[in-house]
């Protein structure tokens, strides 16, 4: 068993994540998790491979979804808050995510003018519909939002541990768990042991790539794929700019995937949805190979 440590949030595509206690996985994941997208004005998503300041927009979604709060971490102070009433009834737009076609309902000039002064370039924000019926493939397919591919991200404290620790040797300094942007974080279970196929298996780096079945609490999760990584692991989430080369460099010595890429972390669908909560324990119902 594990436990789970953290749980967050991040309500608009590429924009920062919120931490918390507790919180409802959906059959598309975390409640309001990746529920808005910034676009450009022809309605191309934008994420921190091209726009990193998008770190520096810390969103907050009420818990019934109705009101969304924009928020700037940028120390000049210039940009203030924004505070929205979420429309899911206006005009539906065209949207463009990883070249597939999508719709999204914008929300309105405010919103589009306050990220377009905090990105420096025109931007929109767009929320998933309704209607939207994005299955996202994998080993387990799965219902998503404007996630990159599926709804839940799932990594272990040790897997980054050892992750920092190979870049130690390598003279870099290590990274804190917010580069990869994960939306439940599991670390080790009080007085357990160190067996990855029972016991406390988050002790072992990267069995979460062999979990195939996961239930936390009443939630159940599937196993969809291996997180590939991109430039986005480059961002200082605090400085909203590309620092260096890690962990792309490190990672490229021993995660390289057998399908291309290196690979940090799990995907998973919701197989069966409930409340999560941070202190619930993480059971690995079925185990596999991993594909790397």
């Amino acid at each position: 068993m594990a436990d789970v440590v953290d749980l967050i949030c991040y309500p608009i595509k590429g924009c920062a994540g919120t931490s918390i206690s507790d919180a409802l996985l959906t059959p598309a994941g975390l409640a309001h998790d990746r529920s808005f997208m910034v676009i450009s004005e022809d309605g191309v998503y934008r994420t921190q491979r091209r726009h990193p300041r998008l770190a520096l927009i810390r969103p907050a979604v009420s818990a019934d979804g109705s009101r969304l709060t924009l928020d700037s971490s940028d120390t000049t102070g210039r940009y203030g808050t924004v505070r929205l009433n979420v429309t899911t009834s206006a005009l539906r737009r065209d949207v463009d995510l990883f070249g597939a076609a999508f719709q999204g309902i914008d929300q309105g000039d405010e919103a589009a003018a306050w990220l377009s002064e905090v990105l420096g370039t025109p931007s929109r924000l767009v929320r998933v519909p309704p209607e939207h019926d994005r299955v996202a493939d994998g080993l387990t397919p799965g219902p998503s939002g404007y996630a990159d591919s599926s709804a839940v991200h799932l990594l272990s404290r040790s897997s980054l541990t050892l992750l920092n620790r190979r870049m130690a040797e390598r003279g870099s300094p290590p990274l804190p768990m917010n580069r990869f942007r994960p939306n439940i974080v599991v670390d080790s279970g009080p007085g357990q042991g160190h067996d990855s196929d029972g016991g406390d298996w988050a002790a072992v780096p990267h069995a979460e790539d062999r979990a195939r079945g996961i239930r936390i609490g009443g939630a159940e999760l599937g196993y969809a794929k291996l997180a590939v990584r991109c430039a986005v692991t480059l961002v200082d989430q605090e400085a909203g700019a590309r620092q260096g080369r890690e962990p792309l460099r490190t990672l490229a010595s021993y995660r390289r995937a057998a399908s291309g890429g290196v690979v940090f972390g799990a995907k998973f669908s919701v197989v069966r949805p409930g409340k999560l909560s941070v202190g619930d324990e993480v059971v690995v119902q079925e185990w596999g190979e991993a594909e790397l």
